[in-house]
């Protein structure tokens, strides 16, 4: 398996974890991606504190009854204000969702981000972000993590297939994208505050990408910071609930292993 490092524009210190085991199935919605959290710690029981707790607080609430969404809260100051989102898996039912988004938000104050001013945490059935400086709505198409398995040489029929489901991916509409082709399946999705636009552009970033540095792997991932794009060839991943049958860093930036 291959984790690849790139410099990453941004303020947050990815952590992968580089466990070289197949995903799991939905059963596992809450197992770990990648996360990563600011450099910037607040003032513990400063108004950011408050607000940042109101903010994780409405997220759990709010991912028992809708897949998605975005909150603002504002502060008597600029400093004050943090921004966060939640982007669940379009197959998941509510109960997995609400559970997914608990399980993220619950990591922050644990072993991941205790203290920043900011916060971003990929699991197998959500993705959860905050943060003092607004990303909301902003496209951002930087890679945040890249996993490509063993390859088993170039089989000519596979990556036909296997580019044919990507290609599939890259033309179908909406922000959550699933198919498949005898053994090959592919998913792909974006955080629902792009646009239809902004989602088709980052995702043929991501498939392209994917395609280009993953060449015959029997699977892969491809994760920018607002979608991401996955194939799996011959059943080596199971990605959805329909279908059962290395960081990037700057120099100032670090990662661990979970």
């Amino acid at each position: 398996m291959a984790t690849t490092l790139r410099p990453l524009l941004s303020l947050l210190t990815f952590i992968l974890s580089l466990s070289s085991s197949p995903l799991p199935s939905l059963s596992a919605v809450d197992t770990f991606v990648y996360g990563g959290c600011s450099q910037i710690k607040y003032t513990p029981n400063s108004p950011y504190e408050s607000n940042l707790n109101s903010l994780l607080t409405s997220l759990v609430n709010s991912a028992t009854y809708s897949s998605y969404n975005k909150f603002t809260i504002s502060g008597s100051s600029p400093q004050d204000v943090v921004y966060g989102l939640y982007q669940c898996r379009g197959d998941l039912a509510m109960p997995d969702c609400a559970t997914c988004v608990a399980r993220s938000v619950s990591q922050f104050g644990g072993v991941l981000c205790p203290g920043t001013c900011g916060g971003a945490i990929q699991l197998e059935g959500c993705f959860v972000k905050y943060d003092n400086a607004t990303f909301i709505g902003v496209e951002d198409k930087n890679v945040v993590m890249k996993k490509c398995g063993p390859s088993v040489g170039y089989q000519s029929d596979v990556m036909n297939r296997r580019d044919a489901v990507l290609g599939s991916l890259g033309g179908s509409g909406g922000l959550y994208r699933v198919g498949g082709s005898e053994d090959v399946q592919g998913v792909a999705q974006c955080v629902g505050d792009l646009s239809l636009d902004e989602c088709q552009d980052c995702l043929s970033e991501a498939i392209g990408r994917l395609k280009s540095d993953c060449g015959g792997a029997v699977f892969g991932d491809m994760f920018l910071a607002k979608c991401y794009a996955r194939y799996s060839t011959s059943g080596a991943h199971v990605y959805t609930k329909h279908n059962h049958g290395k960081p990037i860093l700057s120099s100032h930036f670090s990662s661990i292993n979970l």
